[in-house]
């Protein structure tokens, strides 16, 4: 079975940063069937994480440049590898991480088996104990939340960020749809995904969502906070995306929950406080929250300060002003990498995928196979 190339892949994908575990149940493999043909699946092997162009590509896997080239158009169009698109240069080719990527981009042709299968694997494949060192996403403060006197750093304050946008795309939650398949989840809005840049070319490009201006991003976050859902951007402060997710669909925050102390693996600068005495015990907020870091004692609100990841949903709706957020300790903060590159670099650093030996090793086959190529 090792032999497989199912298997092999799903080896050469847990290769990748965001990593691909086995399971005693083989759901990783019954999803890697249902996305990958066994052709598909064998080029995929040949495929790395630094961008190549065909001619490299075919030579390493001993296929005619056209077969390849081929092949590789239609993995990409199927949302399997990522291509980089040069004007007046020649396109690249890279291997695809399952998540956050491959899955994501499959939003558009889910069904019921697919979603049933993969809703099985996201709690194994989210390690909290990897993904409390090296996060993907990371949490912001909706803006109404955000006192003037709170110090906020212009990658923690989440308009900026929007409107540093030169290319913005929204498009349909992945985990909002995949629970609708399975007559689970909410009715919170659907088109939620906020994906910019290059990453908003390559979504545009394989048909997924639609193109916005600022004007209507900030839109959608509003309507995100008035529905409740928690504002999760790429970790780096210059983001490819922001999420707005639900504590009862979104695959991240319900593997999250499940942690001991949620506070300690979500990288969020700031955490929740409640005044007492000014609280009339309403229990909007605890109803509001999607980390159930809230509940009520003695007709008081109370706080759960190690499930609580500052997202600043409950400040919004308090009546009286008795919730306000405030930054932790400098201690207890996560370093936001520069750019997601840097945050895919730590990921593999810290799941030790990433070894000089094994990096050099890896350029030089490639630079290699793209002098054979010539």
């Amino acid at each position: 079975m090792k032999n497989d190339v199912y298997s092999r892949l799903a080896a050469h994908l847990d290769d990748l940063p965001g990593g691909y575990p086995s399971t005693e149940s083989g759901v990783e493999l019954r999803i890697l069937r249902r996305l990958f043909t066994p052709e598909e699946a064998e080029m995929a092997l040949h495929l790395s994480v630094l961008p190549e162009e065909v001619k490299v590509i075919a030579h390493r896997a001993k296929l005619s440049v056209e077969k390849t080239q081929s092949l590789l158009d239609k993995m990409y169009q199927k949302g399997l590898i990522l291509k980089i698109k040069r004007k007046d240069r020649t396109d690249l080719y890279m291997a695809l991480q399952f998540a956050i990527g491959i899955w994501e981009y499959h939003v558009n042709d889910l069904d019921p088996e697919l979603a049933k299968d993969v809703g099985e694997y996201i709690p194994i494949l989210l390690d909290p104990e990897v993904w409390k060192k090296a996060p993907q996403l990371r949490t912001v403060p909706v803006n109404e939340s955000i006192d003037h006197k709170l110090e906020i750093l212009p990658y923690e304050n989440v308009e900026e960020l929007v409107k540093e946008q030169d290319k913005c795309l929204v498009a349909p939650c992945i985990c909002r749809k995949e629970k609708k398949l399975l007559d689970e989840g909410c009715e919170k809005p659907e088109e939620s995904c906020l994906i910019f840049g290059r990453g908003a070319e390559l979504y545009h490009d394989r048909g997924i969502g639609r193109y916005i201006d600022r004007e209507e991003a900030l839109k959608i976050l509003k309507k995100a906070e008035e529905a409740g859902l928690v504002l999760q951007p790429s970790n780096s402060k210059d983001i490819v995306n922001i999420c707005c997710c639900c504590g009862c669909c979104c695959g991240v925050l319900r593997t999250i929950k499940n942690h001991p102390k949620p506070a300690m693996i979500v990288s969020s600068p700031f955490i929740c406080e409640v005044d007492r005495d000014t609280c009339i015990g309403c229990g909007v907020c605890v109803t509001r929250c999607q980390m159930d870091a809230l509940s009520l004692e003695d007709d008081k609100a109370i706080l759960d300060r190690d499930c609580c990841i500052g997202c600043g949903l409950c400040v919004t709706i308090c009546l009286t002003d008795s919730l306000f957020l405030v930054r932790k300790p400098k201690s207890e903060q996560m370093h936001v990498p520069k750019t997601f590159r840097d945050t895919m670099i730590h990921l593999m650093k810290e799941r030790g995928k990433l070894k000089p030996t094994r990096v050099a090793s890896t350029v030089i086959k490639s630079t290699i196979d793209r002098i054979k190529s010539r």
